[in-house]
């Protein structure tokens, strides 16, 4: 397909008119610009469904106008016109899809029968829903063990779908739940537990209306969760001070216009969002972090030298921490010097931005994967809860850390049970509410599963949404093992590339979206999802199914379960699945937290799940919030050398996970393409680069294995020296599998050493074909 491409500066706030255009042509695109309009009515809305998209909260569910325009993009692509059916997969062949970029295998539409692969014609065919259930079955009980199958899941997934998954497959027999949030925010999951005792964030929508300051580090909200951007322009028109750290200016962190504001949008105004807004290095978060909180002890010093009020909440350090000297001595130990240089930012910006925390009674601060996917993600997250604690900013009304999950229930999967890691707890509710001692041995996370691929002892994998092909790290080689296993099995809404690098066998099996309506022997159901404040709430569709043979999460699971455990399964999957209030009945028994569930999800707005942290009782084995040592300041010490650039990847503005919804990137002025770099002007110089030149990015890595992605067009763009930027997952081949967090095994997907030189002989374009080459060169 033939696309303009251009790069033009994008002059307008973030939101306003831009965004209200951007849906219209999202539901005109996807042919559904009125009954698409009225699905997004009830979207956040009681009786409604919940967003398909970020995981940011509902404002209680009170305004009649609650979505974003990415979320309204979500729901015009699951609610859209467009089909991809049998006559589809007859017209193509699996080859040929191959060739096909991402954002076209998703306008295909939405999938509307179960399929099989087959290899004598290289397609997809048809198959009924119980002979593909005794496909699955068939692999899954031929395996010399349960761990030779490994069950992804994303973030998507329901409480009820995610619950009776983890089920199945721990009945099976084996823990092996590789899912999204290993690849995104596995380092909240491990860091925060050992700092404050809880592996979430500890603050409510409400405590944003009462924040004097908040201080938000590797998020762009205007694109990764837009709703947020009602609470920081409320925040900054009532006087909150709020400071911003990240390697791009992002748009929507200096200005943006409020669609729901009549006013704002009458008067083409737009608010302020960062009172200051600094562009801290590539792999810099934790010196940054480390230089603030060494300005407050600096002040503490010097306030405790002058008999002044205490800048440290000392009371609060006394009663409720452990660790504080050790962590003193660090700061007091560590240069500004060095600070300055691993940051990319002066000590002057660093102290302003201590003096604004000190000077706010209540801060919140807020993170997303900027700080989680680096090579020592765990320990960036654990001094975020260093500097919360140094002020008493935990456990108090308008205060608190706040993490930003990306998908709409990836922390509810979490919740109900998908983890590789099990406690004795989670054994024995399962234990005593079903009969069955689950396996207690850890299994595999993404990169276990992965492992087990290349190695070739894997050989099944089960997808509950998501597209995991794309996702992974250096996926040239995980696409080339993904292609020996004996079946994969894709449960999804849409076509996408995981769809096309499949094992020798493979189906898939369409589901029902969050938008339709999902009714089973009982009626009706509704299902619930988990926010990124703890909020759980139901969800309901309202249009019908865009298929009669597409059937839901919790029902497909359940009849993979009948068919593969038979008659010997301790649960009832049928009684289950004929009405959802017994899986919820069901997680109640074996997570008590989720105490009244039935009856608390219909209240509208839901219920919060209570974190101790928020109420100052510490989950840790000292008792305390803990103080923990970061020794040193770089967070990816790989590569020392000078011409090395650190590529940090991210997505557009258009864009959701890997789901594209054009190609271009409207506040980043990146209009029809997708295959650039972002560079700055001093680093174009030093390499005799020039704007619009093509580029090889080469990965510098210790493993001998050449990565290179080719004929990626230069963009000159503000950002720090010594740093690039391009987007995911095109960019995810240059990231090693070996790169990664050690406590939380995330990939480093932010911290990627490259070299960037001129182009090779091969056209343009060529990188807007990579994934089609590398599947073409696994196959």
């Amino acid at each position: 397909m033939s696309r303009k491409k251009t790069v033009r500066i994008y002059s307008e706030p973030a939101g306003g008119w831009g965004a209200l255009k951007a849906t219209g042509e999202a539901l005109a695109l996807q042919g559904v610009p009125i009954s698409g309009a009225k699905t997004l009515l009830h979207m956040n809305q009681p009786e409604g469904f919940d967003c398909p998209g970020c995981a940011w909260p509902d404002p209680k569910h009170t305004s009649s106008f609650e979505f974003c325009e990415n979320g309204a993009k979500a729901v015009a692509w699951e609610a859209t016109a467009k089909r991809c059916t049998p006559e589809f997969f007859a017209a193509h062949s699996v080859t040929e899809l191959s060739a096909w970029d991402d954002y076209d295998l998703e306008m295909a539409g939405r999938l509307t029968h179960p399929m099989v692969y087959d290899e004598a014609t290289d397609r997809y065919l048809p198959i009924a829903w119980d002979d593909a259930f005794a496909l699955i079955a068939k692999h899954l009980r031929a395996l010399g063990h349960p761990d030779q199958a490994d069950f992804y899941t994303s973030g998507r997934a329901s409480n009820e779908a995610a619950f009776l998954y983890q089920l199945f497959v721990r009945e099976f027999g084996t823990n092996n739940f590789p899912d999204c949030s290993n690849m995104c925010h596995e380092a909240t999951s491990v860091g925060l537990p050992q700092s404050i005792g809880v592996g979430k964030g500890t603050v409510l929508l409400e405590d944003f209306e009462q924040a004097d300051a908040i201080f938000i580090f590797g998020q762009n909200p205007g694109t990764n969760s837009p709703r947020m951007m009602s609470d920081l322009h409320a925040a900054s028109r009532r006087g909150a001070m709020i400071g911003s750290f990240n390697p791009f200016r992002e748009r929507a962190l200096e200005r943006f216009a409020a669609p729901q504001d009549p006013l704002e949008m009458a008067t083409l105004g737009s608010t302020r969002i960062s009172a200051f807004l600094y562009q801290v290095r590539v792999g810099g978060d934790v010196a940054v972090l480390k230089g603030m909180m060494k300005a407050l002890v600096e002040a503490d010093d010097a306030a405790l030298a002058t008999n002044r009020p205490r800048v440290l909440d000392i009371e609060f350090i006394e009663n409720h921490t452990h660790g504080i000297a050790a962590l003193l001595d660090d700061l007091r130990g560590t240069s500004w010097d060095a600070i300055e240089h691993q940051s990319g930012l002066a000590r002057d910006d660093i102290e302003n931005a201590a003096q604004v925390y000190m000077n706010a009674k209540n801060a919140i601060l807020v993170y997303g994967m900027g700080l989680t996917q680096h090579h020592r993600g765990t320990e960036n997250v654990q001094q975020m809860a260093n500097l919360a604690l140094l002020r008493g900013n935990i456990g108090r009304p308008g205060a608190g850390i706040c993490p930003v999950r990306g998908h709409s229930n990836v922390q509810g999967n979490r919740t109900v049970g998908i983890t590789e890691k099990t406690t004795d707890a989670l054994l024995d509710g399962i234990e005593r509410t079903f009969g069955f001692r689950a396996p207690a041995a850890h299994g595999h996370d993404v990169l276990g599963a992965i492992d087990a691929m290349m190695r070739g002892d894997a050989k099944v994998f089960v997808a509950l949404g998501g597209n995991f092909a794309a996702a992974v790290p250096d996926w040239v080689r995980v696409q080339a093992a993904m292609r020996k296993l004996e079946l994969t099995v894709q449960i999804s809404t849409k076509l996408n590339r995981s769809h096309l690098v499949h094992g020798r066998e493979a189906l898939i099996l369409p589901c029902l979206g969050r938008t339709e309506i999902d009714v089973q022997a009982e009626g009706p159901q509704s299902i619930t999802v988990e926010d990124s404040m703890s909020m759980v709430h139901a969800s309901a569709g309202r249009n019908p199914p865009a298929s009669a043979h597409l059937r839901s999460e919790p029902a497909i699971v359940a009849g993979i379960a009948r068919a593969t455990l038979g008659d010997t399964s301790r649960v009832p999957w049928e009684h289950l699945v004929a009405n959802y209030d017994r899986i919820r009945d069901a997680i109640e028994r074996v997570f008590p937290i989720f105490r009244a569930y039935n009856e608390r999800i219909r209240v509208p707005g839901g219920f919060h799940l209570a974190s101790t942290a928020r109420e100052r009782v510490w989950a840790t084995p000292t008792g305390r919030a803990n103080f923990i040592v970061f020794k040193g300041l770089d967070e990816d010490p790989y590569h020392d050398d000078p011409d090395a650039l650190w590529l940090t990847t991210m997505r557009s503005h258009d864009q959701y996970n890997t789901t594209l919804y054009s190609h271009s990137d409207r506040y980043r002025g990146i209009f029809g393409q997708r295959d650039v770099v972002f560079m700055n002007r001093r680093e174009l110089q030093k390499r005799n680069l020039h704007p619009g030149e093509r580029v090889d990015m080469v990965g510098l890595s210790t493993d001998g294995i050449e990565r290179v992605i080719r004929s990626f067009k230069v963009v000159e763009y503000s950002l720090p020296d010594g740093c690039c930027g391009a987007y995911y997952p095109e960019a995810n081949p240059l990231v090693p599998l070996h790169a990664f967090d050690p406590q939380s095994r995330t990939p480093s997907y932010k911290s990627v050493p490259v070299k960037v030189v001129r182009a090779a002989a091969v056209g343009p374009g060529c990188a807007a074909r990579a994934t089609a080459r590398a599947g073409a060169l696994a196959r």
